[in-house]
């Protein structure tokens, strides 16, 4: 039996059986087809090389320099709840500004030293607090002020 009527007797049905395929895309691979370029899918977030961090000062009394904590949430390995993963930055502070406790926003820059490739900028505090509630003018008479403003007869 020859090829041609196993083949018949199979019916195989391909576009390269009968010749319906465009010869000069597959012959040239180098070339490419005019069609659209392949695009990101709309549901994927743009990819951002480096997001800027914050956390809290852990220590000044290096010259020009603070240690920054910052703490992240991730989700545990085997037990998959989310737990608080702590880690210890560097990073340059020009004019000895920040003390401990204080919140700052770690920018990514060139290396300073070995270990210090990130600039602390000053970050508004978290709770909303403003300048002059840290001062003690909260707008709210105390009461001893009250007190002695009202002459006692």
């Amino acid at each position: 039996m020859s090829i041609t009527s196993s083949l018949q007797s199979l019916k195989l049905s391909s576009p390269f059986l009968h010749g319906s395929t465009s010869l000069p895309l597959l012959s040239k691979p180098n070339s490419s087809p005019p069609h659209q370029p392949l695009r990101s899918p709309a549901f994927l977030p743009p990819i951002r090389a480096m997001k800027s961090m914050q956390g809290q000062v852990v220590c000044a009394t290096n010259d020009k320099t603070v240690a920054v904590e910052v703490v992240r949430l991730a989700p545990h390995p085997k037990y998959k709840r989310r737990v608080r993963k702590k880690k210890k930055f560097q990073a340059h502070d020009p004019d000895n500004q920040f003390k401990v406790g204080d919140y700052v926003q770690l920018e990514k820059s060139r290396p300073i030293s070995k270990t210090k490739t990130f600039i602390a900028v000053a970050v508004p505090s978290r709770n909303g607090k403003q300048e002059k509630e840290e001062a003690g003018e909260l707008g709210i008479p105390l009461e001893s002020k009250q007190t002695q403003e009202q002459p006692q007869a």
